[in-house]
């Protein structure tokens, strides 16, 4: 990891930052404030952000690629809660202020730049500015209605309804993410999934 402002491309990541949804409510003089706090990961396909029952938190700003939120069971059966991609945060701020473990894990589905910093500091950051804190806390709520939705498909719709359900509200994430990563997510099988794609109902 490297801080942001020693980072080789901080000028286009600084940029980059500002079209993220949660900090475009800032103006110059916050972002300059929060810099200090951020350092940029470059991950690969698989690697972990976040694991599964931590305490150490962080917030996390995605800049470029796919990431996944993940839960898993002893057995290490997983289950797939939802995709990110550029300008999304990914965050365990609701496990951070009720003072339990990280509840699922965060992973890289393809490579991955992101600007992370302890969750502790970024929670302080927002204290003093209202506005930004009641932007990003919505957004928390909008990613937990999406997870609930998305968990009530899996019990409702069949699975070309799934299907076409993804590829409505996410048509640009459709040909991003691995078959078999989809796949897990719509619960079906790469096949099956392959199959409703040939028949185009995504």
């Amino acid at each position: 990891m490297t801080q942001l402002a020693q980072h080789p491309e901080r000028n286009v990541i600084r940029l980059q930052l500002k079209q993220n949804g949660v900090l475009a409510e800032l103006d110059d003089a916050a972002r300059a404030e929060l810099e200090p706090h951020l350092s940029i990961f470059d991950g690969s396909k698989g690697d972990f952000l976040l694991y599964q029952g931590v305490r150490e938190m962080e917030q996390y700003f995605l800049i470029d690629g796919i990431l996944k939120r993940v839960v898993a069971n002893p057995e290490g059966k997983e289950m797939i809660l939802r995709f990110a991609e550029e300008r999304d945060v990914e965050t365990s701020y609701a496990a951070w202020r009720l003072g339990t473990p990280t509840p699922y894990g965060i992973v890289c589905v393809t490579k991955v730049r992101v600007a992370r910093m302890p969750l502790a500091d970024w929670a302080a950051f927002l204290e003093s500015r209202p506005r930004a804190k009641a932007a990003f806390e919505l957004e928390v709520m909008r990613i937990m209605s999406e997870i609930m939705a998305h968990t009530i498909t899996l019990h409702l719709l069949d699975a070309p309804g799934r299907v076409h359900r993804f590829a409505r509200k996410h048509p640009a994430l459709v040909d991003r993410i691995p078959q078999k990563q989809l796949g897990s997510y719509l619960n079906l099988t790469p096949e099956t999934l392959s199959r409703l794609r040939q028949k185009g109902k995504i």
